[in-house]
């Protein structure tokens, strides 16, 4: 494309935009999307990437590159300029690791609760974000806490708390070491660009091995200050509590180091970090204040919903008058549901809570939700000439955070031959239009720590529509894989026995030959599948029916010996001495994914 002319445009464009771009009619550019297996309408927004295939698909000259943009508004706390009326506020740490390492078990001890009996499999299932005081130095100060999940299925989420958060503890069990979703979660942390504290876990057990675990944390280039780095390293055991104050003592002096401060004396900003909604109280948002204060009956705008305030509580369910920057709390109010990682802001009042909510929401669906996709799901989807067996599903969720981590993780199954295809999805319980939806497409419905009311059962007994309840992720998604791996076209493996060189004939119809030869490979075995030989040329399949050793039937024959054999043939087969017999058994094997 040495001449090829090059068009700017945006990160995503309407389909109706890029045809005027290629001076070609709309028309050909959705053609070419449908035939590609994406619909689309004039209005609807596509990515650069699903753009330059298209434009590539179209065998135009045409370049497409991509303008500039402002840097993007990332993620991360505000560490650095404030106003004048900016006052120090608590530290946001999450807490990550791999799974089974103690991170709940931590979190527990430092809160004196014991909620991980009631997690089910013993694994996160969400984001808790919670407040603690500590005395540090004769001062009473608080801090937060992220607790992030540690499957790897809530990568998500997890990515989510690195970015909300001022320090990341990282808990390694002493006895277990660096593990996949430890270098996932430091990954995570540094992506975010907040400061890493480690937490040695486990110290209580016998097998402890510090030494191991500074030695494959320096493998991923997190170097402990007693090597001579700059990450702090604290052994504790969440079982005993030791360590436990020195490790909050050091959360401390680190916030101390960063000066964290935020303005109180601004409208109220921050993050959504759980949405579900309650039976008598509707939607729910769990939020983590960023900067300013939000009191009840503040007007809000998350996304595309809104609220006016009515309930502004801890996480522990206690009523509070004011909530300042790095204060988790839960409200209610919210006309939908917020999503998971929305961002919400306190506006003067409803009329302009609802301005803004709607123009979120027209952006939204002016981005086209199905045209989401990256380029490498449009390669997938060119790639698979609508040969993909499909398994449709409805997923319903307790909350947003859960449903984004379901959905993501069964994004990860599909495969050129099989793919999930989620037909409907929701947080709440499931309904009866779920059934109905169930019904007609043929899906089945999960549910993920949620209820199955009684006369919905009936419902979907009746109509013959299954529904599988999970409150563990990993077997939710197991279940999926199970169902796709019952999709994928069964392998045929052919397994090699042995070789007969033919020496003579002895009898020769359209169906039959009875012949004798010497074992020059392997073992012959009967009932057998053959291929004869003439060269390298295969001139027939047959089956082998019998063998002989002399006069006697056998069901083996070695190598280095003489036999007889009788084959079975579709058609006449005129066998030549020098001819090789070539055995093998043919299996239908089951695949997994």
């Amino acid at each position: 494309m040495a001449n090829a002319t090059i068009i700017e445009i945006e990160d995503m464009i309407t389909v109706g935009t890029l045809a005027e771009q290629l001076m070609l009619p709309v028309g050909r550019v959705i053609g070419e999307l449908m035939k590609n297996g994406v619909m689309a309408t004039v209005n609807e927004r596509i990515d650069f990437d699903t753009a330059t295939i298209i434009v590539g698909e179209l065998g135009l000259d045409v370049e497409l590159k991509k303008k500039e943009a402002a840097a993007p508004v990332v993620a991360t706390r505000e560490k650095t300029s404030h106003s004048d009326t900016a006052v120090g506020r608590p530290p946001v740490i999450a807490v990550m690791g791999h799974v089974d390492h103690g991170k709940t078990s931590l979190l527990d001890r430092i809160r004196g609760a014991n909620v991980v009996k009631g997690e089910a499999g013993g694994i996160t299932q969400h984001i808790s974000a919670y407040q603690i005081e500590h005395t540090y130095n004769g001062e009473t100060r608080k801090i937060t806490f992220l607790d992030t999940p540690g499957h790897e299925a809530f990568a998500a989420i997890r990515e989510h708390g690195a970015l909300l958060t001022d320090i990341v503890i990282i808990v390694v069990a002493a006895d277990d070491g660096v593990k996949p979703q430890t270098i996932e979660a430091i990954r995570f942390a540094r992506k975010a660009g907040v400061r890493i504290v480690v937490a040695m876990n486990k110290m209580d057990k016998e097998g402890a091995n510090p030494d191991r675990v500074k030695q494959e944390l320096s493998e991923q280039d997190l170097l402990i200050e007693d090597w001579g780095g700059d990450i702090v390293l604290m052994p504790v055991s969440a079982k005993t509590g030791e360590g436990v104050p020195a490790l909050l003592d050091m959360l401390l002096l680190v916030s101390d180091v960063e000066e964290l401060k935020a303005d109180v004396a601004i409208p109220g900003r921050g993050l959504i970090i759980e949405a579900h909604v309650e039976q008598g109280r509707g939607p729910v948002a769990h939020a983590l204040v960023e900067s300013g204060t939000v009191k009840p009956g503040d007007f809000v705008v998350a996304g595309s919903s809104y609220a006016k305030i009515r309930n502004l509580e801890t996480t522990d369910g206690k009523p509070t008058k004011a909530a300042t920057p790095s204060t988790p709390v839960v409200i209610t109010g919210f006309k939908t549901l917020p999503e998971f990682g929305d961002e919400f802001t306190v506006v003067k009042d409803e009329k302009a809570a609802r301005a803004e909510s709607a123009a979120t929401a027209t952006g939204k669906k002016n981005a086209g939700g199905r045209l989401d996709m990256n380029s490498s799901e449009l390669i997938r989807m060119i790639n698979r000439n609508n040969k993909v067996e499909e398994f449709n599903i409805i997923i319903k969720a307790d909350v947003q955070g859960s449903l984004t981590s379901v959905m993501d993780s069964l994004k990860a199954l599909d495969t050129d031959e099989v793919a999930v295809r989620v037909v409907g999805s929701g947080v709440g319980t499931i309904t009866e239009n779920d059934v109905h939806m169930a019904h007609t497409s043929d899906a089945v419905i999960y549910g993920f720590g949620v209820a199955l009311p009684s006369g919905i059962k009936q419902h979907a007994s009746r109509d013959k529509v299954s529904i599988r309840l999970y409150k563990v992720i990993y077997e939710l998604i197991d279940d999926v894989r199970e169902e796709l791996t019952k999709r994928l076209a069964p392998e045929i493996v052919e397994t090699d026995l042995g070789r007969l060189v033919v020496k003579g004939i002895f009898k020769t119809t359209k169906t039959e030959v009875i012949c004798g030869g010497e074992v020059t490979k392997g073992k012959l075995v009967t009932p057998a599948l053959a291929k004869v030989m003439r060269g390298n040329e295969k001139i027939a399949d047959v089956e082998v029916t019998g063998l002989k050793r002399g006069p006697n039937d056998a069901k083996e024959i070695f190598e280095s010996e003489m036999c007889g054999m009788s084959i079975k043939t579709a058609n006449r087969v005129e066998l030549q001495e020098g001819d090789h017999i070539e055995l093998f058994t043919r299996q239908t094997v089951a695949r997994s994914l």
